[in-house]
């Protein structure tokens, strides 16, 4: 089945089930038994999160890899184990209430569109797919189904970005005009595509890393574990790695769709890597919170030029290596990246904030208790005791908007028009990209 029948098929599905599946979840006793796709790397901190919680039981866990499955499996050892996501899915139907998708980008869609085929409740890591047309597809199935759902973008839920929220919506800088988001991080290959083979290891099926994937021949070191984000078939580079973490306050903050136009500065598009550095220039249509027009203005690799007047900070300081920057009709709001506060500038220097009247308490400075609030918002929200900050309607959105940066680096230097209604660009030759066929495997 290639994608557009398999998206067709799930969407068709979607539109039975009416009720929400967590409609259960209102009795006192009831615990969430949960499936995991993926439990290595950031998958094994997922596991971690969700297992923290009181009212979760471990049910299924799912990796390609033996070693990462092992060591989920040690640590619950009444789960039982997979390869194979779909074949998890299938044989415990009935056993699970709830499904965590932590793999590489590529396999996010087709993971969490077999689940919610189920009707079973989703927390998907970030960015929440790999294709345009995949987020819109989730974002659907999720609202016809009416699922619990949950992006995995921890900070969401953290102390200073939700300060930073309430500050933009009161008005401290005035009508928004201009953001500027940066990270140094790599998340690109400008090197040369490998050529040969290795043997593919013991612990690890290809075949089914792979996935929907175009078929391609195992070199070590390049794809798994851990270098896949730089490369096109699996990941979204730097973009759609730290793009969505940094992205996301001031996107909530401001409450913006999608953009109108794109623009990426970046070297000559390879097909197989994504370029080592990236300016990334997005124009959004106003919102209550911003100018007529917003500018958002994304650098990653080196980082973004920090002689722009509108990055200085007061005293000569300097700026925090991630970060993003609010620049309204009234001053300017920094927001470092992450766990430190946001910092009011005007006129050239920083200004106190009154932070108690928006009833959040004293700064936290906890990552370990900080990064499961997200998690456990989701477990409490399948159990009919909260509701998600980032559910697919709002991830799918957030991810769009990446996933057009990421699209607008195989054609540098030109804007590309998006029509948010048809999906379309207006530059045909852009529209290839917002859609790749699904594998056989």
């Amino acid at each position: 089945m290639n994608k557009r029948e398999f998206l067709k098929k799930s969407a068709t599905l979607s539109s039975i089930a009416l009720l929400p599946t967590a409609s259960w979840a209102f009795s006192k006793d009831k615990r969430l038994r949960t499936a995991h796709i993926g439990v290595g790397n950031m998958g094994a901190a997922d596991l971690e999160a969700i297992s923290s919680h009181a009212k979760v039981d471990v049910i299924a866990l799912c990796d390609v890899d033996a070693n990462n499955l092992a060591a989920a499996h040690k640590l619950h050892p009444k789960a039982k184990i997979y390869s194979d996501y779909r074949k998890m899915l299938q044989e415990m139907n009935k056993k699970i209430d709830a499904v965590v998708v932590s793999t590489p980008d590529h396999t996010h869609a087709p993971a969490s569109m077999m689940a919610m085929e189920l009707d079973k409740p989703v927390y998907c890591q970030k960015p929440l797919t790999h294709h345009v047309t995949e987020a819109r597809a989730m974002k659907k199935m999720a609202k016809d189904k009416n699922l619990v759902t949950q992006m995995g973008i921890q900070v969401h839920s953290f102390y200073d970005y939700k300060l930073a929220t309430l500050l933009i919506q009161s008005g401290i800088v005035g009508k928004v005009h201009t953001v500027r988001a940066w990270s140094p991080k790599n998340w690109g290959y400008d090197g040369p595509i490998p050529e040969g083979k290795d043997p593919i290891p013991e612990n690890l099926n290809w075949d089914l890393w792979l996935g929907t994937s175009a078929e391609r021949p195992y070199k070590k070191g390049v794809y798994h574990p851990g270098n896949w984000r730089k490369l096109v078939d699996y990941g979204c580079g730097t973009l759609g790695d730290m793009g969505v973490h940094i992205f996301d306050t001031p996107y909530n903050a401001l409450a913006l769709d999608v953009p109108r136009t794109i623009t990426t500065n970046c070297r000559k598009p390879n097909g197989f890597g994504y370029p080592e550095q990236n300016m990334v220039t997005y124009e959004f249509p106003g919102t209550e919170y911003t100018a007529d027009t917003l500018k958002w203005v994304w650098y990653d690799g080196e980082g973004a030029d920090k002689q722009r007047e509108d990055l200085m900070l007061p005293g000569g300081e300097t700026l925090h290596d991630q970060g993003a920057m609010f620049i309204g009709e009234k001053g300017r709001l920094y927001l470092p990246h992450f766990e430190l506060l946001p910092k009011l500038i005007v006129d050239g220097e920083y200004k106190e904030i009154d932070v108690d009247k928006f009833g959040l308490g004293e700064p936290v400075r906890d990552y370990a208790s900080e990064g499961k609030k997200h998690y456990h918002q989701f477990v409490d929200s399948c159990l009919g005791k909260d509701e998600t900050s980032a559910p697919f309607s709002y991830a799918s959105r957030l991810t769009e908007t990446i996933l057009l940066g990421v699209i607008a680096g195989r054609f540098p230097n030109k804007t590309l028009h998006w029509d948010a209604k048809t999906a379309k660009f207006a530059e045909e030759e852009a529209n290839q990209y917002l859609d790749a066929e699904y594998r056989k495997f």
